[in-house]
């Protein structure tokens, strides 16, 4: 499950922020590499292996035959490992010239000096269009004004709806316009103990209370980034309607039992009404026999909030070949031939702003309402970062939270201890 892979990732992240920081130095202006035009420059990818080599093959094949005199030799690992051998390299001087990074660990790259300012390679470059990138994507892999990787793909978190249950007990399906209390209101009449049915699932964990905390309007931490004030009225209010749930509208932790997948089996077997998860799933789902469900955009309290997750492409600051790395990292973000393979082999979704590119996308079922993965985006929550200690931070707060759900602690003990913490690791 991708959200196993994000977890992997940021345990790595206290590992590889020191190893980075001694590594690179300063945040790089963008200078390094003589702007080599042609060569072999190497790349590192993680979302690659193993389901889509055959498809990054094609898009290798097709960039060397449209740049002749630039080849790609790829490199790949297991999203656990991934990280952990990036670091290595970076640190021992043997930095891939591109490489993978998701959005969180892209902020610790580029603060720690590692990545290549692309800037000027787009200045140059007559045929990059920055319009054809989604705007929010873009911009998420930014550090300073400055642009140091180009999105390949996004995905995100929806709602996803049993259309069979719903009928059965008379409720509208989600649209839209639904906000918390419509959630719960609907949550409520479809849940059935006795019938073993619930009627919502959502993990009460960092990743969804930073989430749900933005829907109420609130701040994880202070505009300054120095004190975390997710301990107030609205981040109250988050934790509330997260720990609202279980033991009434969803399953509690004792009830799980630690079987893994087991909201996939009940949304699958008709047991679960709403399910807050990823875009991921919509594979597995739409091949579940008989399972009839649709999405929707997330619900939100004061406002709407979707956790986006981006991938990018880096060009190393110690690469010699920035030109060429440049251009690659262009053909995995907007290319047509990157854009079709990704969209024909379900490798997530390009992060390109062209509705005409996703026509025949948006027009498999199910869900019908494909619409809703691009409406997210419109309103996008993206994780707080501390860099080496972000790890810790998250843990610090799905703790709390479980504290809160035991009943070891109030909510409000449970956020302001938690607050406390990660004040602590800022400082």
């Amino acid at each position: 499950m991708r959200m196993t892979r994000r977890l992997a990732a940021t345990a790595a992240a206290a590992v590889l922020a020191a190893g980075l920081l001694a590594a690179c130095g300063d945040d790089n202006d963008g200078s390094a590499g003589d702007g080599g035009a042609t060569g072999t420059i190497t790349y590192f990818t993680f979302s690659a292996a193993p389901d889509h080599l055959k498809e990054l093959d094609a898009i290798k094949a097709a960039f060397e035959q449209q740049n002749p005199g630039i080849t790609v030799q790829v490199q790949t690992a297991a999203y656990a490992d991934y990280f952990t051998k990036l670091q290595t390299a970076i640190a021992g001087g043997s930095a891939p010239d591109t490489f993978e990074l998701n959005y969180e660990n892209f902020v610790t790259y580029a603060r720690a000096g590692a990545l290549h300012g692309l800037d000027a390679e787009a200045t140059k470059d007559s045929s990059y269009d920055a319009n054809r990138i989604y705007p929010q994507a873009l911009k998420a892999f930014q550090y300073k004004g400055k642009q140091y990787a180009l999105p390949a793909t996004f995905s995100d978190v929806v709602l996803f709806y049993n259309k069979k249950l719903f009928d059965a007990a008379g409720v509208a399906y989600p649209t839209a316009n639904w906000t918390w209390a419509d959630e719960k209101a609907a949550a409520a009449k479809l849940t059935n103990k006795a019938a073993g049915v619930y009627g919502d699932y959502q993990p009460v964990t960092f990743y969804e209370f930073y989430k749900a905390l933005a829907q109420s309007g609130g701040e994880f931490l202070a505009s300054d980034g120095k004190k975390a004030t997710f301990n107030d009225a609205k981040g109250l209010e988050a934790a509330n309607w997260l720990l609202g749930k279980p033991g009434t509208v969803q399953p509690t932790v004792a009830e799980i039992g630690g079987k893994a997948d087991f909201d996939t089996a009940l949304f699958k077997s008709d047991k679960l009404a709403m399910w807050h998860n990823g875009i991921w799933q919509i594979s597995t789902l739409a091949s579940a026999s008989g399972l009839d469900f649709d999405i929707a955009v997330e619900p939100g309290n004061t406002r709407k909030a979707s956790a986006v997750f981006f991938n990018g492409t880096a060009v190393s600051a110690k690469t010699s070949k920035a030109t060429a790395a440049w251009k690659w990292a262009q053909f995995l973000s907007t290319s047509p031939t990157t854009v079709k393979t990704r969209l024909d082999s379900s490798w997530e979704l390009p992060a390109v702003n062209d509705k005409s590119a996703f026509d025949s996308y948006l027009k498999l079922t199910p869900p019908a309402n494909r619409q809703a993965i691009f409406d997210a985006l419109d309103s996008i929550a993206l994780p707080p970062v501390l860099d080496a200690q972000q790890q810790q931070m998250q843990d610090i707060v799905t703790k709390a939270l479980e504290k809160a759900a035991s009943g070891q602690a109030t909510p409000q003990q449970a956020l302001d201890d938690a607050a406390a913490a990660v004040t602590a690791l800022i400082k």
